[in-house]
């Protein structure tokens, strides 16, 4: 069974999957800096 997906939804789906992983990233690193400026500030 071939189920490999067409280059557009390729497309959609690795921004998705990007997305899901830079969100939650940039969260942790900005609330990390805020503690950071928090302690040091």
């Amino acid at each position: 069974m071939n189920t490999v997906a067409p280059k557009s939804s390729n497309k959609v789906l690795m921004a998705v999957f990007w997305l899901y992983v830079l969100v939650p990233l940039v969260w942790g690193v900005t609330n990390t800096l805020k503690q950071a400026f928090k302690l040091f500030g």
